[in-house]
């Protein structure tokens, strides 16, 4: 009964860690994307319609066009093509889906109402100048942007905190039409570069430098963890940088049922040692049975007959005993079980598994615990031990 003990706690343990770690339940989102070729769309950005409301952060929506393009939509500037993502730094590079960026900067690039600033940011003034006249002149620090102009005339940006120097040097032909700011380095470089754009809420730099990815803890209000993708499916994820309501119950989960399997590893321990004792005592009887033997007693076994003459019993379902004793047989150290047979030591009314103190009886007269010789009047017959075994046993 006692080799029980430790698993039945153990498996107390599991259920209650397994029980915590469920109550603090994660949104799994894994990750997705428009193309195979497009960028990785995790936390906090979503792909709308294709994901949990959950899966992302409020104003990071993303849609796919009809090509398979991931689009992030602008409130004051349309749609513009995401080309990567860099989760790490949290930065986000966008292009027009024309491919003119500058066009679209100079009619009107506004981040107004968006969770995105630019990463640079410079004032250009654009000039609309004559195609027939431009290849007279080189103005310092400018270049055509080839996408807005055609074949009767060419368009130009200039740094306008460059314009105070350059003004000379512009031709008469060129008209000036706007100064705006710039999310990239216009003049001289062809092709224009992405845009790149930044995001500050939600904060998740030490998540991604640590290989997770940030996402909401549970299935309502606005805590964020970290979590890490364990290889083994697109959902499995596991938790660290969980909240602090998270960690108690981990920690409550573990403990109690830790203390409780600790104190039933020290029961079953001295359940062991006092077995271990028990059978020294026994060995060092023996022993000295051995070694110093009494003059007086006559150590000679017992014939059959005799010993079938000392009372049996059956133990019933109940295992209750004909007299309060130990709960072990003093000679095998198990403990009795439903069903087995004991025998009886007259007088003395100590009993034993019948199979163990049958062998002991054939080489020794007497009782192995008190060392009493029953004598011949204490004895019964046969037939009366099977009446007291039956009886027992059907109690």
């Amino acid at each position: 009964m006692e080799t029980t003990v430790l698993p039945s706690f153990l498996s107390i343990s599991i259920s209650f860690l397994f029980f915590t770690y469920t109550a603090s339940s994660v949104i799994i989102c894994p990750p997705t994307s428009c193309d195979e070729t497009g960028p990785v769309i995790q936390f906090p950005f979503r792909i709308k319609g294709f994901a949990p409301d959950r899966c992302g952060y409020p104003g990071y929506d993303l849609t796919c066009n009809n090509i398979n393009q991931t689009i992030l939509t602008l409130p004051y500037s349309g749609d513009f093509v995401v080309k990567e993502i860099d989760y790490y730094n949290q930065w986000i590079y966008i292009n027009d889906p024309d491919s003119c960026l500058p066009r679209r900067i100079l009619l009107d690039f506004n981040l107004t109402g968006s969770m995105f600033r630019p990463n640079y940011s410079e004032n250009y003034t654009f000039f609309n100048c004559s195609a027939s006249n431009w290849p007279d002149y080189i103005i310092t620090g400018s270049g055509p942007v080839l996408c807005l102009g055609s074949a009767n005339f060419t368009v130009i940006a200039l740094d306008a905190g460059d314009m105070e120097n350059a003004s000379s040097s512009v031709p008469p032909f060129c008209r000036e039409l706007s100064t705006v700011a710039s999310p990239v380095q216009l003049t001289p470089v062809n092709p224009i570069p992405d845009a790149t754009l930044r995001w500050q809420m939600p904060i998740c730099l030490v998540c991604e430098a640590e290989g997770g990815t940030c996402g909401y803890v549970g299935e309502t209000g606005s805590e964020i963890g970290c979590f890490y993708f364990d290889g083994s499916s697109n959902t499995g994820y596991s938790s660290r940088g969980l909240p602090r309501s998270a960690k108690y119950g981990i920690i409550i989960g573990v403990g109690i049922p830790g203390l409780v399997c600790l104190i039933a590893f020290v029961c079953y321990c001295c359940g062991k040692v006092r077995m271990y004792g028990q059978r020294r005592r026994l060995d060092a009887q023996l022993s000295n049975l051995t070694s110093n033997p009494q003059p007086m007693v006559i150590i000679t076994g017992l014939d059959g007959p005799t010993i079938e003459s000392y009372p049996k019993t059956v133990i019933g379902e109940s295992r209750r005993l004909p007299r309060p004793n130990d709960g072990t047989c003093p000679i095998c150290l198990a403990e009795y079980q439903p069903k087995e047979t004991l025998r009886t030591m007259p007088e003395c009314n100590h009993y034993f598994h019948a199979k163990c103190v049958d062998e002991w009886l054939r080489m020794n007269a007497t009782c192995p615990l008190c060392r009493n010789t029953p004598s011949e009047s204490s004895v019964v017959t046969p037939s009366s031990s099977v009446s007291s075994s039956s009886s027992l046993s059907t109690s």
